[in-house]
């Protein structure tokens, strides 16, 4: 694959800021701006980035600069929350282009989260998607807007996991008959893996691996506790950090640390028998979205800590974590700098890079000032 594609369609940002995160000295570089609404992001290997924006386009950032949008993406429906969302990559990308990606399809009776995979190709003057397929969709459609997920994350055995959201009706969340709220577990074909928790369908569907889930919007795997951690929003209070498990039900609508917006109370109240409890959570709500592990040497005191965006607050939020895994202490970081953060990722150099939420949306690089 030629690496090659046009560059600078949009602005390209210089602006640095020197800021403390929680007593480090940090540097904040405005990598590129312009970008609508961008929601998801992946590291390529040759070092550029590639980057959805909801209304339905994909970027790619190659040294600062922005491509004019990739070709051959699919229609998306670009409403309130919905559109073009998560992005990742193949494991073996540098030889076949593969790339996995989530967004709201149009469909009859409304629209529904979709998964597809597609190999990109970036020939010298333009970059594209080609060999598309659609590998997973919500198969109940909806009119709602709003709760809709999505993440996708590639495991180490290959699988594929895929977040989805009640799509604002709660009671989805609690039906092993629907795909919505929800984590999703298929193989890179859109085939079902056979150690599913109900692989031959007799229990509930065959790609759900859990359920309870209201609006999960950050995702990866975390190889401290070999499995998937998710962050998603509650109601009025109530966020949550999960460790999914198969089979397991995370408790949505029927418990809550979470409250209606009128201020009722929603289920039958905090824990209940056959539900799990969270790792962690906020209550005010902060709205998280993107979920990164930290990883890098760069800032060294930070490994194994959780890093999750967010939106309401406009902050980043670290959650120390000890050597089993278990959460402790929260420190947010940049409350107010940035604006709303949709997603978080930790560059191969140990960097930390931050997608901002808005029409003029931004890729932030964070770096530690020597």
């Amino acid at each position: 694959m030629a690496a090659v594609v046009t560059l600078a369609a949009l602005p390209v940002c210089a602006e640095t800021q020197q800021l403390d995160a929680g007593g480090i000295a940090v540097t904040a570089e405005t990598i590129a701006g312009g970008l609508e609404h961008p929601w998801g992001m992946e590291f390529l290997p040759d070092g550029s980035v590639l980057v959805t924006e909801r209304p339905g386009r994909m970027r790619l950032i190659v040294d600062g600069k922005v491509s004019e949008p990739v070709a051959g993406v699919p229609e998306v429906a670009a409403r309130s929350q919905g559109g073009l969302l998560d992005v990742t990559i193949a494991p073996d990308f540098a030889r076949t282009g593969t790339i996995f990606f989530t967004y709201f399809e149009p469909g009859k009776g409304g629209a529904g989260i979709a998964l597809a995979r597609a190999r990109l190709v970036r020939d010298a003057g333009a970059a594209r998607l080609d060999d598309l397929k659609v590998i997973f969709r919500v198969a109940e459609k909806t009119r709602g807007r709003i709760n809709l997920g999505s993440r996708v994350v590639v495991m180490p055995d290959g699988t594929l996991m895929v977040t989805t959201g009640d799509t604002g009706d709660a009671d989805r969340a609690q039906d092993f008959g629907d795909d919505a709220g929800a984590v999703i577990r298929i193989n890179a074909d859109g085939s079902i893996p056979a150690d599913n928790p109900s692989a031959d369908g007799s229990k509930w569907l065959p790609e759900i691996w859990s359920k309870g889930h209201r609006n999960p919007q950050g995702a990866v795997y975390d190889s401290l506790t070999k499995g998937l951690l998710t962050v998603e929003h509650g109601a009025m209070g109530g966020d949550e950090v999960n460790s999914p498990q198969a089979g397991k039900n995370y408790g949505w609508p029927v418990i809550t640390y979470g409250v209606n917006y009128s201020g009722e109370k929603i289920g039958v109240g905090a824990a209940a028998p056959g539900y799990e409890q969270p790792l962690f959570y906020w209550d005010p709500s902060i709205a998280p979205s993107g979920l990164a592990v930290y990883e890098g040497d760069m800032f060294r005191e930070w490994h194994g800590d959780l890093l999750v965006g967010a939106l309401k607050f406009q902050l980043l939020s670290r959650l120390d974590r000890d050597a089993s895994g278990k959460i402790g202490k929260e420190t947010r970081m940049f409350e107010g700098v940035f604006g709303r953060i949709r997603d978080v990722k930790v560059a191969p150099d140990g960097s930390i890079w931050l997608l901002t939420d808005a029409d003029d949306g931004q890729v932030i690089r964070l770096s530690r000032r020597q």
